[in-house]
């Protein structure tokens, strides 16, 4: 329900000539000489105005509950905050260490005896920013009116920080002593005391907060609560700061406040969050109403067990679901979701992916699924959606969602076009159900869109003290958070995943954890980030005392309650793997697959490293010809990346999806770990490095995936294990006291010995001569928790090496969580503290750019180029090999101007061709890159029209798509990729 209460548009009411004149925008201020400017006391209105919208028609009841139960009254006394704060977060404006800054509308202010003394401020105004200011002003309007000076601050600091950073102690100190600087000394302070407690005085009234500070003086506001005001603060003032919406003097002189509040939210048309209602109690009618299911599917038992338990947790909580690859966990999670949001409020939800391609590959899937949600009334109205990376804009599927404002945000509705959108006389109403909506579409705002998929890095940077973190958690507050792929994260990661945890614990934020498996140890700390330490016991078991090894398997927890977990029955698919080592040799896989391709079939080689790739594929290219050899891997740019990922689902994915299209001859497949998640692909044969177990059998799951007649000799699963450097003796490591094995080089370098000896350790039983088949799923469970345990594995002969590489594990793994705490946010602090100092220490601004992402990921400075070609003649064009757009039109061999801007077409292009360089271009040699790349600087791209491509590095192959840098010779093309050898 919403409540209403007095209205701060009429805070300009009886309001004295002095405080009238009081100026809080000018467009000289930002390089404009119209003269055109906005008095404090209108954007004051103007900011408490939309906050109360903001409140009754945006916020979620999930954010809205939380701050509601920590105030007496509360939501009433909830709304009345949010709007009170609103309305005077800009209070510090009213000080001359702001009014100096322009000289004609100071002046005016000086003529109603609010002097100042404006060249001795300019320069020292710095000490008193005006959100500071604002703090300490309210600070002593609260103390003269009785309020405790312990209490003021949980209130204050959200005017001391609406412009994205909470003051620290040292900084209130300093300006508490310049007393000057926010009132002039002299007769005049008496007015500027007057104006500054008239403005607050009238602000109190209009929003009808007078009698309710009493109350307030004895509240102890949670800093979660605390965040979500300063939130909601700024998004109201970004909003009533837009002048396209709220125009300034004197084109607004003839509004009155409440129709100009009227035509900005009408021109703003923010879409309203989901209100999700409890779908269908029978799983079966559920998920056959949310997703396409084949014909005769039916409902698995996970994906019933799931949605069963989110029901019963005593309030929606943390739920952690382990299934098999192919099980559905992603129907699963948003299933869970739905019932999440449906009993807390959510109005929305996000989905964490490891990479920017899961996150390509989800949004298609959460699009489908939202176009089936209902919302409260029965009907699907329109929502607000994002995809949350920085090449967003180049995914076709979101694309088609934009709209095409002829300017940034426009006061009229007719300009925020939207697919499908009819105007019905001063309305719109959305045929689409969905939309990409433009002021939700910025760095900082995107997140606040109702439904989001993106990276994983979007939730880390939730831990991560960085500006403007406050709206980063009001966004994360009103959803409910997918995190798929949970065993992927390094040390680092996982340290920067917890601190969110804690957190979206904090704000009662559900949360769906997707894995395969998780170790024992990594399922207990992601419920205790959550939850608190009381959350996982550690004798907690499956089904009281179920079996340890239990599988599937959901763990779930509510805020501040024990961990219960469920081991629903497996769905009966089943896959008997057998496993077998073979010599880390080119010709003795070459062979290998002659022998077993006989008869056709499709194989699915994977490697660690790219570098393995290539020679791989290369050796296998001379046995089986180049049409019989797919290369897949990081190392293309970003088109042909895509292209890649679509030919393997489409070639080799389920037999309804790929029909006539899987390779009815012997073919191979040689790629890198993106082959290992978020592809639903279907081998007959797999060849793999070794790797840590959990990944191992991440990619067994890439074999007889699906049911599809097989070649003969391919009828059985089989998974071949190399990657080990040969013993001197011809000893083999499987065989009983056989050698310790060696991981080759790069894999050593990627993951670690420890976790690949261990895999191999706890894999030797199956490997042995005669040894039993790897058991999916049965087997997953088991292997993953022996490999990741205390307990000793392999043979007495390998436990010294063993020890030795868990020993340089651990401390490798030390050094990344300590390096990740440097900068990672602090556990919320008892209710009552305020923000003050809330990210002392932080990183500044970090957002999804190579220098954000490497804050919360613990990854070498890679460097990042748009890779075009030049001709003979010297000219820039595109990439030869470049597809068609969505709409076929051609991308390659693209003429580029370098007098002039590309076209938006062009630019487009040239932003599709990026290509992060490998590991090569690291540490000194990116200087040496950076500086060759340099060199080719095109001024007519640099121009805020052309934000494509200004501020990016541009890599310039020559007609044969080759090239020199920094001392290494680069070859691209679009079967293999990028290569890279060292110059001769």
């Amino acid at each position: 329900m919403n409540v209403r209460g007095p209205d701060p548009a009429r805070l300009g009411e009886g309001l004295s000539l002095s405080a009238r004149k009081v100026w809080a925008k000018s467009d000289q201020r930002e390089g404009g000489r119209s003269g055109a400017w906005l008095p404090l006391w209108r954007h004051m209105a103007d900011s408490g105005a939309v906050a109360g919208r903001l409140w009754d028609h945006w916020l979620p009841w999930q954010v809205r509950r939380l701050v509601a139960e920590a105030l007496p009254d509360g939501e009433a006394d909830a709304r009345l905050l949010a709007v009170w704060l609103a309305t005077v977060h800009d209070i510090g404006k009213a000080t001359p260490a702001f009014a100096c800054q322009v000289e004609d509308l100071a002046g005016v202010m000086q003529d109603q005896g609010l002097a100042m003394s404006t060249r001795r401020l300019l320069t020292e105004r710095s000490a008193a920013p005006h959100g500071l200011a604002g703090q300490l002003l309210l600070e002593e309007w609260l103390g003269e009116r009785g309020f405790p000076r312990q209490a003021r601050g949980q209130f204050t600091v959200v005017v001391g920080g609406h412009h994205g950073v909470p003051p620290d102690a040292g900084q209130v100190r300093h300006l508490r002593g310049r007393t000057d600087l926010l009132r002039t000394r002299g007769p005049s302070e008496t007015v500027w005391r007057g104006v500054q407690t008239e403005l607050l005085d009238a602000a109190a009234a209009a929003c009808g907060i007078t009698e309710r500070l009493a109350a307030w003086s004895k509240v102890r506001l949670p800093q979660p609560v605390q965040v979500l005001l300063s939130a909601t603060v700024i998004v109201a003032d970004w909003i009533a700061s837009n002048p396209d919406l709220f125009p300034y003097y004197p084109d607004a002189q003839g509004q009155t406040s409440a129709e100009r509040v009227e035509a900005a939210w009408r021109g703003l048309e923010l879409p309203a969050p989901w209100q999700a209602v409890d779908p269908p109690p029978e799983p079966d009618a559920h998920y056959s109403s949310r997703f396409v299911l084949p014909p005769g599917a039916r409902v698995r038992p996970v994906q019933a067990a799931a949605v069963e338990l989110a029901r019963e947790l005593p309030e929606p909580g943390l739920l952690i679901v382990e299934a098999p690859m192919g099980e559905g966990k992603t129907e699963a999670a948003l299933a869970v979701a739905e019932v999440f949001a449906a009993r807390s409020g959510a109005g929305g939800c996000f989905f964490a992916l490891p990479t920017r391609a899961t996150g390509d590959a989800m949004f298609p899937r959460l699009k489908d699924w939202l176009g089936r949600l209902p919302d409260q009334d029965g009907q699907r109205g329109a929502h607000s959606v994002f995809l949350a990376h920085a090449k967003s804009a180049l995914n076709p599927h979101y694309t088609a969602l934009m709209g095409t404002p002829s300017r940034p945000l426009a006061v009229e509705s007719d300009d925020l076009r939207t697919r499908g959108s009819q105007r019905e006389g001063q309305h719109v109403t959305h045929a689409a159900e969905l939309v990409a909506h433009q002021w939700l579409r910025g760095r900082k705002k995107g997140m606040l869109s109702s439904f989001v998929a993106g990276t994983i890095d979007q939730l880390l940077f939730g831990a991560l003290k960085t500006r403007h973190l406050a709206l980063r958690h009001l966004a994360l507050a009103g959803k409910v958070v997918v995190i798929d792929e949970a065993h992927a994260y390094d040390a680092y990661m996982d340290t920067y995943l917890d601190g969110a945890l804690a957190w979206l614990g904090a704000y009662r934020v559900p949360v769906v954890v997707l894995s395969a498996t998780l170790p024992a140890a990594r399922r207990r700390e992601l419920a205790r980030a959550y939850a608190g330490a009381q959350a996982y016991p550690q004798t907690l078991r499956p089904d009281e005392g179920g079996a340890p090894h239990a599988y599937p398997l959901l763990t779930a927890v509510a805020p501040g309650g024990t961990a219960v977990e469920r081991a629903p029955a497996a769905s009966g698919r089943a896959t008997k793997v057998h496993v077998e080592t073979l010599a880390d040799a080119p010709e003795t896989l070459a062979e290998r697959l002659v022998a077993d391709l006989a008869d056709g079939g499709c194989a699915l080689v994977i490697r660690n490293t790219v570098d393995r790739v290539r020679e791989t594929a290369a050796a296998l290219r001379e046995r089986f010809g180049t049409e019989a050899v797919t290369v897949a891997h990081a190392r293309y740019v970003d088109l042909d990346r895509a292209a890649k990922d679509t030919d393997l689902r489409e070639r080799f994915g389920p037999p309804q999806s790929c029909a006539g299209r899987r390779p009815e001859s012997a073919h191979i497949v040689v790629a890198s770990q993106v082959a290992e998640q978020s592809l639903d692909v279907d081998f007959d044969l797999l060849v793999t490095d070794l790797s840590p177990v959990d990944l191992l059998l991440q990619r067994m799951g890439r074999l007889h995936r699906h049911e599809r007649e097989r070649p003969p000799l391919l009828r059985t699963a089989r998974c071949l294990i190399t990657g080990v450097e040969p013993d001197e003796e011809g000893r083999k490591w499987t065989t009983e006291g056989g050698p310790v094995p060696v991981p080759v080089r790069g894999s050593a370098a990627v993951y670690g010995a420890w976790p690949l000896l261990r895999a191999a350790a706890v894999l030797r039983p199956h490997l042995a001569k005669d040894g039993p088949p790897v058991r999916l799923p049965a087997d997953i469970s088991p292997l993953v928790q022996d490999a990741y345990g205390a307990a000793p594995q392999g043979p007495a002969g390998w436990q010294e090496a063993m020890a030795v590489a868990e020993k340089s594990d651990e401390t490798h793994r030390a050094r990344q969580k300590e390096k990740a705490r440097t900068y990672r946010l602090t556990a919320p602090k008892p209710p009552g503290r305020s923000l003050l100092g809330w990210i002392d220490a932080g990183v500044g601004d970090a957002d999804d750019t190579p220098t954000g992402r490497q804050q919360v990921r613990d990854a070498e400075d890679s460097v990042e180029v748009l890779v075009v070609q030049r001709t003979a003649e010297g000219t820039l064009r595109t990439l030869p090999h470049l597809p068609p757009d969505e709409r076929g039109r051609a991308r390659g061999r693209l003429e580029l101007p370098t007098d002039a801007a590309p076209d938006p077409h062009r630019a487009r292009a040239v932003a599709a061709s990026a290509l992060r360089l490998p590991y090569h271009f690291c540490f000194a040699t990116a200087d040496r890159a950076v500086a060759e790349l340099e060199e080719l600087y095109v001024e007519a791209w640099q121009g805020r029209d052309c934000h494509w491509l200004a501020g990016q590095l541009i890599l310039a192959l020559d007609e044969e798509c080759q090239c020199s840098l920094a001392g290494f010779a680069l070859r691209y093309s679009p079967d293999d990729g990028l290569e890279v050898t060292r110059a001769p």
